[in-house]
């Protein structure tokens, strides 16, 4: 789950709305654009983790799986759906509801096959 660099990114968004007041929806194509278009690709980055959910739970292999490191993504995904909601921002509640499930469902395979 390496997005957090993302976050980053959001919070000087939401420091240029602020200064700028960005009309919404944004009168550029473009950005109207990829307003729609991040919520695809928040889905698609959980859908990336799914091979190592089926390593886990088909093939039964947890070899070089940190349980450590599943927990801190789980954590940090509660943190980042927390702001999400506080700031209304759909495709973040989307995007770390999805990575929570995939988190659960790896770090469950984890323990179970370990």
């Amino acid at each position: 789950m390496p997005a957090s660099g993302k976050g980053i990114h959001h919070f000087h968004i939401r420091k240029r709305v602020h200064e700028n007041l960005e009309p919404y929806p944004h009168p550029e194509k473009w950005k109207r654009r990829m307003d729609k278009a991040i919520y695809a690709v928040g889905i698609a980055g959980p859908l990336l983790a799914i091979p190592q959910a089926l390593e886990v739970w088909v093939e039964k292999n947890v070899a070089g799986i940190s349980l450590i490191t599943w927990v801190g993504w789980l954590f940090l995904a509660f943190f980042w759906i927390s702001y999400g909601v506080m700031h209304k921002e759909k495709p973040i509640i989307i995007t770390y509801s999805a990575w929570v499930l995939i988190n659960l469902f790896i770090i469950a395979g984890v323990i179970v096959y370990s």
